[in-house]
C-alpha cells in the first residue's frame, strides 16, 4: 500500500515519476487567469487565520458543508473562524474522492508544512499551526506568490475597472512577478440584466463616451481595450451560459438596443442577436489587438433562488447546463473567420460531454500562423479532478494535438491553490507515462521533455505572447 499523498502520490509508474519530478515539478507557473483581488497584492494583505485563506469566497468548499448538513451561519454566516474551520474539518474527512481533499492537504503541505491528515480531531493542532504560520512575513500574499513559483498572473477586471492596484503593482520595483489586468465585458453585453442601465452609465462615465447608441457602446468600449492594452492586457475572458449564434444585421442590434436604452426588455430572441453582435464586435477587436479570446460557457447560475436573493452570485448554487454547443459555436467562429478576423480563442465548456464536439471544432478553425491557435480549455470547475482532467486531455489527445495544450489555470480567488498546478502536472505525467509504459509512445526523452514542459508552463508563455 502507497504512503498517503507521498512525493509520487498519483504517479503510479516509473516513466510517470520520472516524467514529474525532472520536467513537470521545476517548472515555473504561468497563471492566465484567476479571480484574484490585485488590491490584495498590491497591499501585500497577510492573512489572520486560516479560515480567511480557505473559506473566504471559496463556494467549491461550501457547496461540500452544505451537503453535510452544515448551518449556512458556519459557512458563509457570522459564525467565529474558528468554528467555521472546525466544521470545514469535519467535512473535509468525509470527502473522498473529492478532489478538495487533494487540494487541501496539498496545500496544507506545501504552504504549512503539515503531513497529518486534517480531520475533527487534528482540526484543533491545524488551526493553531496554520495561524503561527500565517504570522511569518515570508506568508504575506506576495511572498505566497513567489514562493509558488508564479512568474505572471492575469486577474479578471471588468471594462470600467480603474486598473489603479496593476498600476501600483507595476510601480513597485520589489515585486517582479508581473499581475495584468485580464478583460471580462460580461456587464456591457447581458442587456438583459436589471442593472445594465446603470451599467451603460458608468461606462460613459469612465469611457468619456455619451453610450446612446450601439455603436457609441462598441466605441466607449474599443477605447477602455486602449486603456487595458496599456495596462498589460493581452486576454479576454466571457462567462457564457451557452452559446447560441443568432446573426443580426447592424441595424437590428441597433433597434434593440435602442429599445433596451427606453426601458423595455429584450425578447429572448432579441437577446441572442444583441449577444452575437457584441461577440462578432469584441473578436474582431482582440484579433486586432492579437489578444485571446477565451469562452467559459455551460453553466446554468443562481439555481436556488432564495439564496441567490440572500447571498447573491457566486456563492456556490450553479450547475452544469445540458446544451451541447457543436453547431453553434462553430458557426461563431465561422462568421470572424469570415473576414480573416478569428483571434486565438480557448474553449471551455462546464458539461464533460462537450470534451467531443470541442475537439472536433478545434480541428476545423486552426491556422498556419498560429500553433494551437483555436485551444479546448483546461478541464474547468466541476470537472477540474482527477477524472476530469484524464479525459479532457485524453479527448484532447484523441481529436488534436495534445503536445500543444496550454494547460492548467487556477480559475481561484485563493493565493493557496497554486497546489492544483501540482496536481494538474502529476495527472499530466501519470496520463503521458501510462502511454510509454504501454508501449503506445516511445521512450523518447527529448520530445516527452518538450511536451511535458510545454503543457506544464512553455506553450501558455508561447500562446500568449507574454514576455517573463
Amino acid at each position: 500500500m502507497k504512503p498517503f499523498m507521498d512525493e509520487d502520490f498519483l504517479l503510479s509508474t516509473e516513466t510517470a515519476r520520472r516524467l514529474y519530478h525532472q520536467y513537470a515539478a521545476p517548472m515555473p507557473i504561468l497563471d492566465y487567469h484567476c479571480h484574484i483581488n490585485p488590491r490584495e497584492i498590491a497591499q501585500d494583505r497577510k492573512f489572520d487565520n486560516i479560515t480567511q485563506v480557505w473559506l473566504g469566497g471559496d463556494h467549491y468548499k461550501w457547496r461540500l458543508m452544505r451537503s453535510n448538513g452544515i448551518a449556512e451561519d458556519f459557512i458563509t454566516g457570522r459564525a467565529p473562524d474558528k468554528e467555521k474551520f472546525q466544521k470545514w474539518a469535519e467535512t473535509l474527512e468525509k470527502a473522498i474522492g473529492n478532489p478538495l481533499y487533494h487540494w487541501s492537504h496539498l496545500e496544507l503541505k506545501r504552504y504549512f508544512g503539515y503531513t497529518g491528515c486534517l480531520n475533527r480531531e487534528t482540526a484543533g493542532e491545524v488551526w493553531e499551526l496554520c495561524n503561527e504560520k500565517l504570522k511569518e512575513d515570508g506568508m504575506s500574499v506576495r511572498n505566497l506568490i513567489r514562493q509558488s513559483r508564479v512568474t505572471l498572473l492575469c486577474t479578471t477586471d471588468d471594462p470600467v475597472d480603474s486598473l489603479e492596484w496593476h498600476e501600483k503593482i507595476a510601480e513597485d520595483p520589489a515585486f517582479t512577478v508581473q499581475v495584468l489586468p485580464a478583460w471580462r465585458p460580461d456587464k456591457a453585453m447581458h442587456l438583459e440584466k436589471p442593472e445594465f442601465l446603470e451599467y451603460l452609465t458608468t461606462l460613459s462615465r469612465v469611457s468619456g463616451i455619451e453610450i446612446e447608441t450601439f455603436a457609441d457602446l462598441k466605441e466607449a468600449l474599443r477605447l477602455r481595450m486602449d486603456f487595458f492594452a496599456a495596462h498589460g492586457c493581452r486576454v479576454s475572458d466571457h462567462a457564457l451560459d451557452y452559446v447560441m449564434y443568432t446573426p443580426a444585421s447592424d441595424s437590428e442590434a441597433e433597434a434593440i438596443f435602442a429599445r433596451r436604452l427606453k426601458g423595455e426588455l429584450p425578447t429572448q430572441q432579441e437577446i441572442l442577436k444583441f449577444q452575437t453582435a457584441f461577440l462578432i464586435f469584441v473578436g474582431r477587436e482582440y484579433h486586432a489587438r492579437n489578444w485571446v479570446m477565451q469562452l467559459h460557457f455551460g453553466c446554468k447560475r443562481d439555481n436556488h433562488s432564495l439564496a441567490y436573493r440572500a447571498l447573491g452570485p457566486d456563492t456556490g448554487y450553479d450547475c452544469i447546463n445540458n446544451y451541447t454547443p457543436s453547431s453553434q459555436m462553430a458557426d461563431l467562429l465561422n462568421a470572424l473567420t469570415l473576414t480573416d478576423q478569428l483571434p486565438k480563442t480557448i474553449l471551455y465548456s462546464l458539461n464533460p460531454n462537450d470534451n467531443a464536439s470541442i475537439g472536433s471544432i478545434l480541428g476545423c478553425f486552426q491556422d498556419a500562423g498560429a500553433r494551437g491557435k483555436i485551444q479546448q480549455g483546461s478541464a474547468w470547475w466541476f470537472n477540474d479532478h482527477k477524472a476530469g482532467m484524464t479525459e479532457q486531455m485524453i479527448s484532447l489527445a484523441n481529436l488534436g494535438l495534445l503536445s500543444n495544450f496550454v494547460g492548467m489555470l487556477t480559475d481561484s480567488r485563493s493565493f493557496l491553490s497554486y497546489t492544483r498546478h501540482e496536481y494538474f502536472r502529476r495527472i499530466l505525467c501519470e496520463l503521458i507515462g501510462g502511454w510509454v509504459e504501454n508501449g503506445e509512445y516511445p521512450a523518447d526523452e527529448r520530445a516527452l521533455k518538450e511536451i511535458i514542459q510545454g503543457i506544464s508552463y512553455n506553450n501558455a508563455l508561447d500562446y500568449f505572447g507574454f514576455s517573463v
